[in-house]
């Protein structure tokens, strides 16, 4: 295989197919409210869902149309048994150069070891609240003690650029902003705030439970002094600030201030459907051909000729329905999500 990168094959907007979400399960053994508030959920068969092999296969076809990062996402991927072993079989790919995984950081201590010595590159643990009794609130499991432990045993692996995702809510943990800056700052960590997002459709988001990018530099201003922000972002998600004293932190901002121009990422689910956008309502199904035994090349020309007609761009499509009045309505109905379990941000990777 030729260790040369290909050029990134570009959309109708130029963006360059870069990044990919892997999602390995959609099962989770948390049930977060922005994200997996039914206690039940119609599961994607277990006999539709691709085989590490496969997930493997069809990620060297994206890293032959210039695809270098990988992330491995779910549900919660680390209740897929081994994963370890994917990691190890991305990796024999030398033009992926980057595979990451982000956790809810459950089972984390126990499988840290075993995923840094496979090679993992990067692992990011998804941490809104600092009380337990807020965490199990939101969660509906009292599991906060093993996210910390598992956050513990990131450093101790011999991890490094261990991100903290925080999903900010108002009403719920805007209070918390400062904390977990500092909690990250004890574990050498860089926490993100992340807009509460309109995704799917069970999360009953409203605009008025967002904690904005704004809300969040004028907090911790009041907090720490002058922020200031960093210049370097391009396809990456989080915008980058500086408190005074050198603490570098991030904001997702897709909600109020989407970054769609620059997005370079596509998700494939764990039954092998290719989804454009993370708000995309259909996917591309690379499953069914891959398991015919479709020749590469037209494996390969199906990702390239979805990716040169993308024109998604779903989060400032949600941002426009605010000038109409629209945004608090039109999410997916929960029959339909029920209809089909790819709707929900849990099945396509977050």
């Amino acid at each position: 295989m030729e260790n040369r990168a290909p050029v990134a094959t570009q959309d109708m907007f130029g963006r360059p197919l870069k990044n990919l979400r892997l999602s390995v399960t959609d099962r989770c053994n948390l049930r977060c409210r922005y994200c997996m508030p039914e206690p039940e959920y119609v599961w994607l068969p277990r006999e539709d869902i691709l085989s590490f092999e496969e997930m493997a296969t069809l990620a060297g076809y994206f890293a032959d149309l210039g695809v270098d990062k990988v992330r491995l996402t779910g549900g919660e991927p680390l209740l897929r048994w081994d994963l370890a072993r994917l990691v190890r079989l991305l990796l024999q790919n030398r033009r992926i150069t980057e595979v990451a995984l982000t956790t809810n950081g459950v089972l984390l201590a126990e499988y840290a070891q075993e995923l840094y010595d496979a090679g993992l590159n990067r692992v990011t643990v998804s941490l809104d609240t600092l009380r337990p009794e807020r965490f199990r609130r939101l969660t509906g499991r009292d599991e906060f003690a093993r996210v910390l432990e598992g956050i513990e045993s990131v450093g101790k692996t011999g991890f490094t650029n261990l991100k903290i995702d925080t999903v900010a809510m108002r009403g719920f943990n805007e209070d918390e902003l400062s904390p977990l800056i500092e909690f990250a700052r004890h574990y050498q960590a860089e926490v993100r705030f992340i807009e509460y997002m309109d995704v799917g459709g069970a999360n009953e988001w409203r605009m008025d439970k967002v904690l904005s990018q704004d809300m969040i530099l004028d907090a911790l201003a009041r907090r720490y002094g002058r922020i200031t922000a960093l210049p370097e972002r391009g396809a990456a998600p989080a915008q980058r600030f500086c408190l005074p004293d050198g603490t570098i932190f991030g904001i997702i901002p897709s909600t109020t201030t989407p970054f769609c121009a620059q997005c370079d990422r596509s998700r494939v689910t764990a039954d092998g459907l290719w989804y454009l956008c993370l708000y995309a309502r259909s996917g591309v199904d690379l499953r069914k051909p891959l398991r015919m035994n479709e020749h590469p090349e037209h494996m390969r020309d199906i990702i390239r000729s979805g990716w040169t007609a993308r024109r998604d761009r779903g989060a400032e499509e949600r941002k426009a329905l605010e000038r109409v009045g629209l945004r608090d309505g039109g999410l997916i109905e929960i029959d339909r999500l029920r209809e089909d379990p790819h709707l929900e941000m849990h099945a396509r990777g977050g």
